[in-house]
């Protein structure tokens, strides 16, 4: 008996808008459209943007509380700093999970090299909340390389995913998350079929980042830059035309949903008003620490 495949309970394009210092990225939520896909607060494709010699832009000096933050880096270098004194550069297929907890300052700027030389800059920015207990959470910083991605491939070789977070096709992430989420970089080749079975208890949902894609028990033609979010069940159905003209690309991710009270405001996200004050009032004097350079 197959188990139930998972229907599409909505669809939404992203919103084309401007970050930090002045970069483009296209946000399928938060919007007024959808607050956010408990536990993920926030999903961000930064770019793709060409930066000529001397233009790049990124996100200077800035605090987090109460949640972590993931950097995937597509194309392009980043360096990031924070107040703990982890400092790195990223570069293409790199991960870094970072966990704010109680806070921490830091920054992401393009790397000395790619201020000084421009190129092309394609990332993704993902929030995920922390629960009430891990809030205050120590400060904790995971980097995973490029060639550490652990990758998954379907029989025929036609569908592949790095694996983040989770597990597809036998293998299991190296990160640690404090709530179960799944966060993979799926691969689909023009005829290509595949049916991840994320874990039933997460609330899940797809981004296509490039090309066309079949979704659902009715195969509903997705387009780049939708999100599509799915109801209850076990496997998603996923599918290429054979005469697609490019690869499909997507993120697949999702978590066991909280369900706690979000007062979020800004780089903070806290269970009450009360904790939101608290936080502006400790970054304001300097308890969350500076980047030291």
């Amino acid at each position: 008996m197959t188990a139930a495949s998972r229907d599409i309970l909505d669809v939404i394009t992203a919103q084309r808008t401007m970050e930090g210092a002045g970069f483009p990225v296209r946000r399928p939520f938060p919007t007024p459209e959808l607050d956010n896909l408990d536990p993920f607060l926030m999903l961000d494709e930064v770019g793709p943007v060409d930066w000529p010699p001397g233009q790049a832009k990124g996100a200077p000096d800035h605090p987090h509380r109460g949640f972590e933050t993931i950097s995937y880096i597509l194309s392009g270098e980043k360096l990031h700093e924070d107040s703990t004194g982890d400092h790195q550069i990223l570069g293409p297929g790199d991960v870094q999970w970072m966990t704010a907890g109680s806070g921490i300052v830091h920054s992401e700027m393009p790397s000395p090299a790619m201020r000084e030389a421009g190129g092309r800059a394609h990332s993704f920015q993902i929030w995920v909340n922390l629960p009430r207990e891990q809030k205050m959470a120590p400060q904790r910083y995971q980097f995973v390389a490029r060639d550490q991605i652990p990758q998954g491939h379907s029989a025929d070789g036609l569908a592949t995913a790095r694996v983040i977070a989770g597990e597809a096709y036998g293998v299991a992430a190296r990160i640690d998350t404090y709530t179960p989420v799944t966060l993979q970089d799926w691969t689909v080749q023009p005829g290509g079929v595949a049916r991840p079975t994320p874990p039933a208890a997460q609330q899940m949902a797809l981004y296509l980042f490039q090309g066309t894609l079949a979704v659902g028990p009715q195969g509903r033609l997705i387009d780049e830059g939708q999100l599509v979010i799915f109801g209850p069940g076990d496997g998603i159905d996923l599918a290429l035309d054979a005469g697609a003209d490019q690869a499909a690309r997507f993120l697949l991710f999702g978590g066991v949903p909280l369900g706690e009270p979000i007062a979020r405001y800004g780089p903070f996200v806290m269970n009450t008003q009360a904790e939101l004050v608290q936080a502006f009032d400790d970054f304001q004097s300097g308890r969350m620490g500076v980047i030291s350079r």
